[in-house]
């Protein structure tokens, strides 16, 4: 085949791709806002999945249940040895959420919000189902669809779902995932080679003193004043323990202690985080906290309990795949709409439990607009999306299962 024929192919595929994505636009808005209104927290998705089995079956797919909640779905092609993966997560977060924007389809379900951009994930590769069956006779081989569960919680729905081994038996060979981005213009596509995300381990204190008056601090050990001593001194672990050119966070967001003026409580129990890069950088920390604990609280006469929950590994996209999402993406959308990132981020991922045993790419999909009111963070009760991303993200994710 010349270089000019094998050019006209897939200036012509990509253009069926933008327009199937315009065609399926206003059905993937509907999903969306269908999941956004009717959230499901890790591991509890059971409306979610059966929507999007009868979703999928409705299209034709073939569907598979490995796990109690998330489902796959199977498009075969033409005869060919290739295998792609393609994932979406689920899940939604285990909070309220807020803001005019969404009144339409504010969730109904008090407690569980989609403020992380799941329902989103899945109405986008739902469409690009939709577009992958329309152009069927373009794929060769075989597409796995994953509708992942569990992401904002641990052990990580993608850790279980590779755990099942459903994606070893189908033979998997490269896998792809997106998650939108608001901190990047609606359209936009980011990523980057090598690390992109931190491992997000969690770490759980409780320090137990002697409780009293608080007018007599000298007939107590006072629990509070040593988590303020602990909790200063693990600030020291990242600046005088790990060396200034690695990204590492770590990070105390919860403390529960006492009950009124004028008591000294018996205890005090933290909540933390800790974000690095590499599981050595994590076990040195962990060893550091677990030193200044013992310091401070056996020193001063108290005593405590300490877990260290390791979370998901790093991210760290595939020189090839991460190339085949930049491609695919300039010829879609052009050079202009493509972001090469410099630096990781410190959030975490478990779509890299799939990539410990496959080739695979995470990128992000810009969906902040002003008109959307969707500049908020991950995780805000405001959080938003603008919907018009998926005229982008549905187009690229097919296009990444098509294109050689």
């Amino acid at each position: 085949m010349s270089i000019e024929l094998n050019e006209k192919i897939m200036s012509d595929l990509s253009s069926q791709l933008k327009k199937k994505a315009e065609e399926y636009f206003d059905y993937m808005v509907s999903v969306r806002r269908h999941l956004h209104k009717n959230p499901e927290v890790s591991y509890k998705e059971y409306d979610t999945t059966e929507f999007i089995l009868n979703e999928l079956k409705q299209m034709g797919i073939e569907t598979h249940r490995p796990l109690e909640t998330g489902c796959i779905g199977v498009i075969e092609g033409k005869p060919a040895d290739r295998v792609i993966a393609l994932r979406a997560d689920i899940d939604a977060l285990a909070m309220d959420e807020d803001g005019e924007a969404k009144h339409e389809f504010k969730s109904v379900r008090p407690g569980a919000a989609h403020c992380c951009g799941h329902d989103a994930h899945t109405a986008n590769m739902l469409g690009a189902a939709k577009i992958l069956m329309d152009l069927k006779d373009h794929i060769s081989g075989k597409v796995v669809l994953i509708f992942q569960p569990g992401e904002e919680k641990l052990p990580g729905g993608g850790r279980l779902m590779m755990e099942s081994g459903f994606l070893q038996k189908q033979g998997v060979q490269k896998v792809f995932g997106l998650h939108m981005n608001p901190n990047y213009e609606v359209g936009k596509i980011a990523t980057k080679t090598g690390p992109l995300m931190a491992r997000p381990d969690e770490v759980e204190i409780e320090i137990y003193g002697k409780g009293g008056h608080a007018a007599s601090p000298h007939e107590t050990i006072d629990p509070i004043v040593l988590a303020a001593q602990v909790i200063t001194q693990f600030q020291t672990i990242v600046s005088r323990n790990i060396n200034p050119t690695e990204p590492a966070v770590v990070t105390i967001g919860k403390i529960n202690a006492g009950s009124t003026y004028n008591v000294i409580p018996e205890k005090v129990k933290m909540l933390g985080t800790v974000r690095t890069f590499s599981r050595d950088t994590a076990m040195l920390i962990k060893a550091r906290m677990e030193a200044i604990l013992k310091g401070v609280v056996e020193g001063a006469g108290g005593r405590f309990d300490f877990r260290f929950n390791e979370g998901y590994p790093a991210i760290d996209n595939e020189e090839t795949c991460t190339q085949k999402v930049m491609e695919t993406a300039k010829e879609l959308f052009g050079e202009d709409q493509l972001i090469e990132l410099d630096t990781p981020i410190m959030g975490g991922e478990d779509f890299a439990f799939y990539q410990q045993e496959f080739p695979g790419a995470f990128y992000f999909l810009g969906s902040r607009s002003e008109e959307a009111d969707s500049g908020w963070s991950w995780h805000h009760p405001k959080y938003n999306i603008d919907e018009r991303a998926f005229l982008t993200g549905a187009a690229l994710m097919a296009g990444l299962a098509l294109k050689e």
